[in-house]
């Protein structure tokens, strides 16, 4: 007859069984396309943008960061992690002091001679680089995977769906706002249809003026936005991100008051931390966003 097993012997099997499982190889494929394989999860991890910071925390793994640069604000406990530079200039020194096993990149934010140098260190290497609102609640079940997380990331994942789902439900038969998004003031700048600010004026019901131009963030002419007309114009406002930055006026308008934003007062500003970061706050960013649309509804004739 076939003993049981005693139970020191289970004990150990499970015991062997549960070490396998959290040291297991994870996958993931950033947003380059690129595979990223760890051979276990992520145990400290340096976030090269503050983008990455929130998304990393709203992932369940904040714990895990041993470094982040400047201005990685969010949530408040971020600001107590070890700066390892900003995206221009990165302390390659600290980040190979700091032992990471994972960093995560900010794919067109990071210097690329400085992403290259990072490369050579063969760390391995996670980029960001959301284009539209439901890549970010992808981002967050990916980075969950590589950070052993899931559970976590997939609940954050879940609530970010089903704000975005909301407003998309709320707005998507409204009518159209025509929308110049201004980016900077002097020279007057903008985003491109690629941008996932556009992607937010689309689910809003707006529609970005500018969305066939290249690049990424073309530089357009005082002339070139008065052609357009636009119904609103908006912009970021300093957030706490850069708390001493100008605000990129809208003053300026003013000067062309037979243009249809100016004429009825469409000028809006929106935290810059909410609207410009591809990050879970974007909801909370694009929820003000449509409300200053409806706002813009609510001015034409006829109301």
């Amino acid at each position: 007859m076939q003993r049981c097993p005693s139970l020191r012997a289970l004990a150990t099997a499970c015991a062997l069984a549960l070490t396998l499982h959290a040291h297991a190889a994870v996958t993931a494929v950033d947003d380059t396309g690129a595979q990223v394989t760890l051979a276990q999860p992520a145990q400290r991890v340096i976030s090269l943008a503050p983008h990455v910071t929130e998304m990393i925390y709203a992932a369940g793994g904040g714990a895990k960061l041993v470094g982040a640069v400047t201005y990685s604000d969010y949530p408040p406990e971020a600001k107590q992690v070890p700066r390892v530079g900003d995206n221009k200039a990165l302390d390659l020194e600290r980040i190979v002091a700091l032992k990471p096993d994972l960093i995560v990149v900010w794919r067109h934010g990071n210097a690329q001679r400085q992403t290259d140098r990072l490369r050579e260190l063969h760390i391995p290497l996670y980029f960001s680089e959301p284009h539209r609102l439901d890549d970010i609640a992808a981002s967050l079940t990916k980075l969950g995977v590589l950070l052993g997380t899931s559970p976590s990331a997939d609940a954050a994942a879940r609530d970010f769906r089903q704000q975005i789902a909301g407003l998309r439900e709320r707005y998507a038969k409204q009518p159209l706002v025509s929308v110049f998004y201004q980016v900077w003031d002097e020279p007057l700048m903008t985003l491109n249809g690629e941008h996932m600010i556009s992607d937010v004026i689309a689910l809003c019901g707006g529609r970005n003026v500018f969305a066939k131009l290249e690049p990424l963030v073309p530089t357009v002419s005082t002339e070139a936005v008065l052609a357009t007309n636009p119904e609103a114009i908006v912009t970021a406002a300093p957030g706490a991100t850069q708390p001493g930055r100008p605000l990129p006026s809208l003053d300026k308008w003013m000067a062309w008051p037979a243009m249809t934003a100016v004429a009825r007062n469409n000028l809006f500003a929106i935290d810059g931390d909410l609207i410009n970061r591809p990050a879970p706050r974007i909801a909370q960013g694009a929820a003000q966003l449509c409300a200053d649309l409806d706002t813009a509804r609510a001015r034409r004739a006829g109301h």
